[in-house]
């Protein structure tokens, strides 16, 4: 792997990522936020309880994506997604976002009700 993509992916900032529609088939492409915990990328989004994310709902009935780096380095990287469900594992996460990057954000509620995506690099994995 390129070392520029490598020190792109050592630290959180927006991307893209492409899913594929759980019913239409069609690649949904949109700008989200990544963080990088301890190594490890994750994707979460601001609480909603009033629905999941298409986006969340696509990666349930197919974990393969392409996660899109934007900006200085320009990739487009075939990735993994593993949803977080386990309540320890997503309060965790909701406490680094909300003590990190989303200082405004209630890590309880975001615990509750966010989306949570651990993410693997394919060309990684290999």
């Amino acid at each position: 792997m390129d070392d520029r993509i490598g020190r792109a992916l050592s630290r959180g900032h927006t991307i893209d990522i492409t899913t594929t529609g759980r019913r239409t088939g069609k690649s949904r492409r949109i700008e989200i936020v990544f963080h990088v915990i301890d190594g490890r990328i994750y994707i979460t989004g601001m609480p909603r309880r009033d629905r999941k994310r298409a986006w969340l709902l696509n990666l349930e009935a197919d974990p393969h994506f392409v996660f899109h780096l934007k900006g200085a380095v320009a990739a487009d990287l075939p990735a993994t997604a593993r949803v977080i469900t386990d309540p320890t594992e997503r309060r965790a996460l909701a406490d680094w976002v909300t003590t990190n990057a989303w200082r405004n954000s209630d890590p309880a509620m975001m615990a509750e009700d966010s989306p949570m995506i651990e993410v693997t690099i394919d060309d990684l994995a290999a």
